[in-house]
């Protein structure tokens, strides 16, 4: 078997996307919006999902501990993270489980309210490995009609718990309203794909300047971690944008950043930035259009 996959990228000589006002770094703060959409007893599952703040589990019945731990989120962190967005005028893609969305339409309003993007991050908060074709097939059209439903305009960006199956990049492409997946780590820069001989964009995420790292590693103990990390990342993307602009991907998550020991961060982060200037504070479908315009006739 012969693989398809691209070690080399750009090599080392990345296209000028001429960030709008000369931006060095365009910025993509990406806000996970998952809650009601994991998994839990409590609603039907067969099991509860498992990353959350502490280690001891229960199987096979309702978990109050995980469930409310999911709600924190929507009960307190949207507002947090939302209120910090707005003081500092930086509009973010708010990436969206369909099944969230249908459960919570108001937060998916609110964002379109406050002019950000709701881009789709799959039905439920689930990897799309072991779905069968029609099962995720199915799933994206559930996940595109939740969000229209909600807020009067489909998704144009998808998102999957990775992993990803080997086909969900064809499926987003044949439903045929999608300008991009973010379902990479590849890259610093977006880039074209073919697709069933169609031109497919990607805009690379990223799971280190993430707020999952609080969990998944225990990277960053507090805010003042997550806070500096993001900042060096912006910095040296800064230096280097010079000469050859680049993209940063910053993911937060409701349940996560959203806490009043960790909001801080996002504070400092959007602070420093304003500060160091450079900077295009902008939603996934925008940095998608802008390349697509600028692009228009690459493979």
């Amino acid at each position: 078997m012969v693989s398809s996959r691209d070690l080399l990228g750009y090599a080392g000589s990345p296209p000028d996307p001429r960030w709008p006002g000369g931006a060095r770094v365009a910025v993509s703060f990406v806000v996970n919006f998952e809650e009601g959409a994991e998994y839990s007893v409590a609603d039907g599952d067969s099991e509860n999902e498992a990353v959350y703040e502490i280690e001891q589990r229960l199987v096979g019945r309702p978990d109050p501990t995980i469930d409310s731990h999911f709600e924190y989120g929507s009960r307190a962190g949207w507002w947090r993270i939302m209120d910090v967005l707005e003081r500092h005028g930086a509009k973010a893609t708010v990436s969206a489980s369909g099944r969230a969305v249908e459960r919570l339409p108001l937060l998916a309003q609110d964002a379109v309210r406050r002019g950000h993007e709701v881009s789709a991050h799959g039905w439920r908060w689930e990897s799309h490995h072991a779905l069968d074709e029609a099962t995720e097939r199915e799933r994206i059209a559930m996940t595109v009609a939740a969000i229209r439903q909600a807020v009067g305009v489909r998704p144009v960006g998808w998102h999957t718990r990775s992993p990803a199956s080997y086909r969900t990049r064809r499926l987003l492409v044949e439903e045929g309203g999608f300008l991009y997946d973010s379902d990479a780590y590849n890259d610093d820069l977006p880039y074209f794909v073919e697709v069933g001989g169609r031109r497919h964009l990607v805009l690379p995420y990223a799971f280190d300047t993430n707020d999952m790292q609080f969990f998944h590693t225990q990277r960053f103990s507090g805010a003042a971690d997550f806070a500096a990390y993001v900042i060096d990342a912006f910095d040296w993307l800064h230096r280097e944008g010079g000469h050859a602009p680049r993209m940063l991907s910053v993911g937060l998550h409701l349940r996560i950043i959203g806490r009043p020991g960790r909001i801080g961060a996002l504070d400092r982060i959007l602070r420093h930035i304003a500060d160091k200037g450079g900077a295009w504070i902008v939603r996934r479908l925008d940095i998608a259009q802008h390349w697509l315009a600028r692009f228009p006739g690459e493979p």
